[in-house]
């Protein structure tokens, strides 16, 4: 009886191997959504969508406590969140939308990307999810979405954190005069690709599996054109500069996080960020060593603990 049992155990052990090998190599895809399945669960956060405006939004949400809402990056989708929210969902409530166009929210061909309309856009979702006041969370562009959405509804927000944020001043870098001269860092159609956009936004390179790696490559090949119209909407002086312009209207407590290190979005825009918030009812910065342009990635659990003490001070 117990050979016959561990013959059993030993054919479903092979199964599973042999089920689990086959998918990493012909359909990665499904390991990679069942591995940001557990993720999420394991930040007790559920899977949501409203239509909103034009939008089909789709977003995270769960925890209890006070509201936070975390907005991404170009390029990118409410996942890149999911670490710094297992740390915050003992404490807080989180909303974590992908913007509209990117992730699972839908996409208007039609449509322009750019930070105004995504503001416009966020006070839409707002609404019709019912949001009172909150902490709003931006990472670079999304940083700059937060920015103008706070400076154009502060009766939503009750304080803004700004990480790696776009639209304000830095000294010019590698990077921006790149993207000004109209090349596209962000758009890459193999691994080497990946990896020369990921040694550009990472301190150090993220340990992820090839036939991962090929999948977020098959999801740029498919957004490229996408990609590439936000980006030429995003060069305007209006957008770059669309959280410097408005600085003096924001009057809610604002926090600047950056890595040192970002080759992106320079830390100087740190010192933008302070010199001009002239009306804000109080000011905090912090800096962060060992991480690029993705603090939520490469610095969760710190990442989570400046939110943390920022929103409970407030």
């Amino acid at each position: 009886m117990l050979f016959r049992r561990l013959k059993f155990l030993a054919i479903v052990v092979v199964a599973l191997v042999v089920l689990l090998g086959g998918s990493y190599l012909f359909a990665p895809q499904w390991l990679f959504r069942a591995n940001i399945a557990r993720e999420a669960m394991a930040a007790h956060l559920e899977k949501h969508s409203v239509q909103a405006g034009d939008t089909r939004w789709s977003y995270y949400e769960g925890g209890e406590g006070p509201t936070i809402v975390l907005l991404h990056g170009f390029a990118d989708s409410k996942e890149v969140w999911l670490e710094v929210a297992k740390q915050l969902t003992p404490h807080f409530h989180l909303v974590i939308p992908d913007l509209p166009g990117w992730g699972e929210s839908s996409r208007d061909a039609n449509a322009s990307y750019n930070i105004d309309a995504q503001a416009a856009r966020l006070q839409t979702f707002v609404q019709t999810l019912g949001l009172g006041r909150f902490l709003l969370v931006g990472h670079s562009m999304g940083g700059a979405i937060a920015g103008v959405y706070a400076a154009e509804h502060p009766e939503h927000v009750g304080e803004l954190a700004l990480v790696d944020a776009f639209g304000l001043k830095f000294k010019e870098n590698a990077f921006a005069r790149a993207t000004l001269a109209g090349k596209d860092p962000f758009v890459f159609s193999d691994r080497a690709g990946f990896w020369h956009a990921a040694d550009l936004v990472f301190d150090q390179r993220p340990d992820i599996p090839g036939r991962f790696v090929d999948v977020l490559v098959a999801r740029n090949v498919k957004d490229h054109a996408f990609i590439a119209k936000v980006l030429g909407e995003l060069r305007e002086p209006s957008q770059y500069l669309a959280v410097q312009n408005r600085l003096d209207q924001l009057t809610m407590p604002v926090l600047g996080l950056w890595c040192k290190d970002d080759k992106v979005i320079d830390i100087s825009a740190l010192d933008s960020l302070r010199n001009g918030l002239t009306h804000a009812s109080a000011i905090s910065t912090s800096t962060l060593n060992g991480c690029g342009h993705m603090p939520e990635l490469e610095k969760p659990e710190e990442t989570a603990q400046i939110l943390t003490a920022f929103a409970l001070s407030h």
